[in-house]
């Protein structure tokens, strides 16, 4: 088994020994560090190398939305950023999800729940807690006016059957929800969300979720 290895940022000593505590229990995942700030947690990931950071959003000196970003942005980053939060519709955490955060986390949630989270971020293949995130991401595009342009004309490089897939994605939707939507093979999916993120240049499911919105080729319903 692969060791996921996570960094946990947040300026609060409890809040860091607690989950280092709760995931340093768990099977398959180590704690390989803890950061004070945004500026400590991207110095922390070039040392360390994480697979996964637990950040903050508040935080003094640097925040957690430009520090994911910058641990995020470089041409070859593998880094996954789990947003930590206090309220599930957090006016940052659409911001941390644009700056390139792969999804986000209560700060209340259970040990099981934490858990779970860093191993689907580290994972990649699915949206974190699709009911919650999809609604946070259509709350939060409701707000952010016109389909962006220079993005929009992104959609153009997909196909028909792409472009499906990716709204499907946006909706929540599993690969394996979505092979039975298509009546297709699970597999087939899996290509088609593989070509969707390289054509696109985006991370994993969650930045291909945001990117339907913001071009609007997903709306939130009732607009």
């Amino acid at each position: 088994m692969t060791t996921i290895r996570v960094l946990i940022a947040d300026d609060q000593m409890m809040v860091r020994q607690g989950f280092t505590v709760l995931l340093d229990a768990e099977p398959g995942i180590e704690v390989v560090g803890q950061a004070v700030d945004g500026l400590d947690a991207v110095a922390k990931v070039a040392e360390l190398r994480p697979d996964v950071v637990l950040m903050d959003i508040r935080m003094p000196a640097l925040g957690g939305i430009e520090a994911t970003r910058l641990i995020t942005e470089p041409a070859g980053a593998t880094v996954k950023v789990l947003v930590l939060t206090t309220f599930d519709l957090d006016e940052y955490v659409y911001e941390a999800l644009r700056a390139g955060a792969s999804g986000f986390l209560l700060k209340d949630a259970s040990a099981a729940e934490l858990a779970q989270a860093v191993r689907v971020v580290a994972d990649g293949d699915a949206l974190l807690a699709p009911n919650i995130t999809k609604r946070l991401i259509a709350e939060f595009s409701r707000m952010s006016g016109a389909p962006r342009a220079p993005l929009k004309e992104r959609v153009g490089d997909l196909t028909e059957r792409e472009t499906e897939v990716l709204s499907l994605i946006a909706q929540g939707l599993s690969n394996a929800e979505i092979a039975q939507r298509l009546v297709v093979a699970e597999q087939t999916v899996k290509t088609h969300v593989s070509r969707i993120l390289l054509k696109l240049g985006l991370r994993d499911r969650t930045q291909a979720a945001v990117f339907a919105y913001e071009t609007g080729l997903v709306r939130p319903a009732g607009y």
